[in-house]
Formats: C-alpha cells, structure tokens, sequence
C-alpha cells in the first residue's frame, strides 16, 4: 500500500485550469465559517512536512502555497481569525471555531518573501488551482511524530508524486530567493 501523503496529491495532480484568476477559502465550521477571497492563482504550491502549517487529519504533509497579499481579503466571519504565533515568521491566521488555517502573512518587510500570503488551496470549493509541484521539509515530518525508519518510503512516494522535486528545505528557486535577500541585508551584494 502506498504512503499517504495528503489527500490532494495522492490520487495525482489535477493540473491548473487555464486563465484560473483564485476564488474563496471556507473554514471547516459547519456555521459562520470564515471566508477567504483570493484574486489570484497560487504560486510555489508544495507538500510541506513542516509542523507549523495545517493540515488535515491523517496527513503526513499540508499542501501549502503562496499568493500576493495584496489579492487576499476576508469577506466573512474575520472577527474568528487569530494568530496561532505571534513570534512565528509566517503569522498563520486560523479559525478559533474549527482551528483550520485560513492565510499565513509574514509581516517582516526585510523577510524575502514579504508581500506573500500561504494559503491551502484544498480550503477552497473552486477547482483550477496549480497543484502542488515539489515537497519541503520532509524530514520534518518526524518532528511531527512520523516513524524515522519509513522516512524511505515516504520519500519514494513523494518521487512517484513528483519526481526529484522533493527537498529537506525549500526547493532551490525558493532557497536562492531567501539566500539572496540575506546578501542584500548584510551588504555582500548590492541592490
């Protein structure tokens, strides 16, 4: 039997629809469930095995990816959202009703991806998102409790899922854009 990943990658990847521009996140709350707009398709979708994002029950990995601040507004029930940590760099926004995680926003302005808000694209009841394309922090996942020895047949399901794309960090473009803004911050390269 294969190793269950996350409910939106284990049957394959639905690819994005063409000209999809975003749509609404709904809470799990059965009543005044909080509602999310996103104006724009999700960018760097990805299995993430790290423990701070949501993820549903079973799950090994949320599937998590970004879109820009500017494109995510609440439209119902925000007065239910709060911060999980506020010490954490990325402030994830969950629903105090069901405890599902509505955005991440990080607020630090000299932060590399600053401007960016992570969302859980399976929140949402439109289809066309960009699916997952790489996982990260997988070996976080035994910080999460997952069992050391079966850490080689999650990593050869994540190949089956994505190819090489798996990764004990972010994947390299997402890698060189946090590397890249620690040189312009210290001065080592110049803007």
């Amino acid at each position: 039997m294969a190793v269950a990943i996350h409910p939106s990658v284990d049957n394959g990847l639905k690819p994005a629809a063409a000209g999809f521009a975003g749509g609404t996140l709904v809470c799990k709350c059965t009543s005044n469930a909080v509602k999310v707009q996103i104006d724009s398709q999700v960018l760097h979708n990805h299995a993430c095995g790290c423990t701070k994002c949501w993820k549903p029950a079973g799950a090994l990995f949320s599937v998590v990816g970004v879109v820009p601040k500017d494109k995510v507004k609440v439209v119902e029930n925000g007065n239910k959202l709060k911060i999980v940590d506020d010490k954490a760099t990325i402030q994830r926004h969950a629903c105090t009703g069901c405890g599902v995680h509505l955005f991440g926003r990080i607020e630090n302005n000299k932060h590399a991806f600053y401007g960016l808000d992570f969302i859980h694209t399976e929140l949402s009841p439109q289809s066309g998102w960009a699916p997952a394309g790489f996982a990260a922090f997988v070996s976080s996942i035994i910080e999460g409790g997952a069992d050391p020895n079966g850490m080689g047949a999650v990593r050869g399901r994540l190949k089956e899922i994505f190819g090489n794309d798996y990764y004990d960090c972010l994947n390299p473009p997402l890698m060189d854009a946090l590397a890249t803004q620690a040189a312009k911050l210290s001065g080592v390269l110049k803007t």
